[in-house]
């Protein structure tokens, strides 16, 4: 792993650059242009407010700002994962031109494509605090927590990224269950909802490493209070041990990408 590690340091100039020519590409020729960074956690919150709404109007309790604010902060987070997966799946097979030729660390391909999703992140995080700070969002010593959280997402994607990659080259149809799953997996992740709705099945969902890292998030944003250290080291737990596997299997087939694409 040293090794590995050692490697990508040597190339950071080529994953400089492949991180920038992503950027470009995804943006270059587009009428909205950077607005694209805020266009998908904006769906997605609008999304969650319907999906608050009509649970209000069924259970009879007003939406505040608290539920209003608590999918907000989620769906960033949530739209970086899920882009960053997508893009990541493909990254080798998009550029088989460059992978069967000169040798270079090929990881740098789906880090490069998290690292360009990273940036619409934070491009999209400007307006969004700004939104949120604007409607009363106080501050918490709680938020200083933050940027762990985000470390851990980050490399719990960076992971499953790596992973996804390399198996799409050995399963075509990787990508395609990728689509699919990323649809639905909403739906099983406590973005639109919390896990506490759930009572004593809401362990069940904080078993999904985001959903923890999510909830956790919100947490330190809205709620105002410490995450819970057993969910942030679990989180953490599959963020570490998942990027470690997931980087050993890529480096050993890394030598069959040619022969694959």
């Amino acid at each position: 792993m040293r090794e590995m590690f050692t490697e990508i340091v040597h190339y950071r100039h080529l994953l400089y650059m492949l991180t920038l020519r992503d950027i470009k590409l995804r943006y270059k020729e587009t009428v909205m242009g950077f607005f694209w960074a805020i266009f998908m956690p904006m769906l997605i919150v609008i999304a969650g407010v319907m999906v608050k709404v009509a649970f209000s109007k069924f259970s009879g309790q007003p939406v505040g700002f608290q539920e209003l604010a608590s999918v907000t902060v989620k769906a960033l987070p949530w739209s970086f994962f899920i882009s960053s997966i997508r893009f990541s799946t493909t990254s080798l097979l998009g550029n088989s031109n460059l992978v069967t030729k000169i040798y270079f660390p090929r990881e740098v391909f789906p880090i490069a494509s998290t690292l360009a999703n990273l940036y619409d992140f934070f491009i999209a995080s400007v307006p969004v605090g700004i939104l949120l700070v604007v409607m009363g969002l106080p501050a918490h010593w709680s938020q200083l927590w933050l940027p762990l959280l985000l470390a851990i997402l980050f490399l719990f994607t960076i992971g499953a990224g790596l992973f996804l990659s390399c198996a799409s080259l050995f399963f075509r149809d990787v990508k395609y269950i990728v689509d699919i799953i990323v649809t639905f997996a909403i739906f099983f992740t406590p973005v639109f909802y919390e896990a506490s709705m759930f009572g004593k099945w809401s362990n069940v969902i904080m078993l999904n490493p985001v959903g923890a890292i999510l909830e956790s998030i919100n947490a330190v944003l809205v709620l105002g209070h410490s995450p819970s250290a057993f969910w942030v080291a679990y989180s953490a737990l599959w963020a570490v041990g998942g990027l470690l596997l997931s980087w050993s299997i890529f480096h050993k087939a890394e030598f069959l990408f040619a022969e694959r694409i």
